[in-house]
């Protein structure tokens, strides 16, 4: 800076960043409005310094907020001019002198982070020699571009893996000048734990700040106009995190069936006759375990059927038409498990939070996914296992049709048992 633009760099509510955006030799985006943030600093000392030097002009101030508290409006700038030679290069330095506080690295560096816009060309921060880089959120990805009628709403949500949910304050960062002034949650307050899955940021530079710029003016037609593209971005946000939940869901609940019935065909196998589909075959342990030896077959939405081998010159019958399956949802998850021609269809899917835990249509078996006590037991994998096969061996001890519930219990306890134990 010279003397004019030293003096404008002391000057508080000036317009000149309103007049004048970009900066000269870069061309960047000119973050402050009001002029005050340079006095931040005396929160954490009582003066600072400031050297700058632009071509043959050096000069110095030491702002003393001492002698600006004393001299109040008769205060003028101690200004010192300096030899051309005394700095070398073009540039300002700001020194703050008798610190009151003190500082730890790693916040200094989030701040910044947020409060700077090292996004910028030719443009770095350090700390102790460390470069600050800036942050970087891995994930699922939806960047948007908007235009409204008084700029640009741009920016990228992200929705992280589970494994590195946000530990700090939820929100999407709000940045006017690649500046986050604010986190907001658009309507995320419903999301559940979710909230703590999305991360990311918007850039509207054309917001009003306050004065003390932690906050925008909401009652302000831009500030209005900006909510209205943020909800319909947040909309099609909360289309893809649900079906990136489902589709997780999907493949927990597909390998826990799995598990429950391969547990669950063991169980029989050593308990015939607690089997209502007749005999099983005779042959390779390994292969009888309900597939877990065979290939996968796989189809859509994870839904597989596990058989077990038959014998090649078995014999050519007339096979019973298989019970329809109802798929309620897109998102069914449905296996079956073989014993020679018989068996049973298990299918989980969503029949309301006020439908039956479990119930039967001939050898298809429905479970609920909505009901409170699955999704209670499904929060664990060992539990959630657990939960399926108890389900499915009390009706199966239903489909052999038991002389009392008494004799039904006992079956079902005596499967879980040979399944578990």
């Amino acid at each position: 800076m010279d003397m004019d633009g030293l003096k404008q760099y002391f000057n508080i509510g000036s317009q000149h960043k309103l007049f004048t955006p970009k900066s000269p030799v870069f061309g960047r985006d000119r973050i402050g409005q009001f002029g005050i943030g340079k006095f931040a600093s005396l929160s954490a000392c009582r003066l600072f310094e400031v050297i700058t030097k632009k071509n043959d002009f050096v000069g110095r101030v030491i702002f003393n907020k001492d002698n600006w508290e004393g001299t109040k409006d008769l205060w003028q700038l101690p200004f010192e001019r300096l030899p051309v030679d005394f700095k070398k290069h073009n540039g300002t330095t700001v020194i703050l002198i008798g610190l009151e506080r003190k500082f730890d690295p790693k916040n200094i560096e989030e701040k910044i982070i947020e409060g700077t816009p090292i996004k910028a060309p030719n443009f770095k921060v350090k700390i102790n020699n460390h470069i600050i880089i800036p942050r970087s959120l891995s994930g699922h990805k939806i960047p948007f571009l908007e235009g409204s009628s008084f700029g640009i709403v741009s920016g990228e949500i992200i929705i992280i893996p589970e494994t590195a949910v946000l530990e700090k304050e939820p929100g999407i960062e709000i940045k006017v000048k690649q500046v986050t002034v604010k986190r907001e949650l658009f309507g995320m307050e419903t999301w559940g734990k979710g909230i703590t899955r999305i991360g990311g940021e918007v850039n509207a530079d054309f917001l009003p700040i306050t004065s003390d710029r932690t906050g925008f003016i909401k009652d302000s037609p831009e500030y209005q106009e900006f909510l209205k593209i943020m909800e319909r971005i947040m909309e099609i946000v909360k289309v893809s995190f649900q079906k990136l939940t489902v589709k997780k869901e999907g493949k927990k609940v597909n390998r826990a069936l799995k598990e429950a019935l391969q547990r669950i065909y063991r169980a029989l196998a050593a308990n015939p006759d607690l089997s209502p589909f007749g005999c099983f075959p005779i042959g390779n342990e390994a292969k009888g375990a309900g597939g877990a030896a065979l290939p996968e077959k796989s189809g859509e939405n994870g839904n597989e059927e596990v058989k077990v081998e038959e014998k090649k010159e078995k014999p050519k019958i007339k096979r019973k038409k298989k019970p329809k399956v109802k798929k309620l949802t897109p998102d069914a998850i449905i296996k079956r498990i073989k014993f020679g021609d018989t068996g049973v269809s298990c299918v989980v899917d969503s029949f309301g939070e006020d439908g039956p835990e479990v119930f039967s249509e001939e050898t298809t078996i429905y479970i609920n996914r909505d009901h409170s006590l699955y999704k209670r037991e499904s929060s664990k994998a060992d539990t959630h296992i657990l939960n399926l096969a108890r389900l499915i061996t009390q009706e199966i001890a239903l489909m052999k049709d038991p002389r009392n519930p008494r004799h039904a219990f006992e079956m079902q306890s005596k499967l879980l048992r040979d399944a578990f134990v």
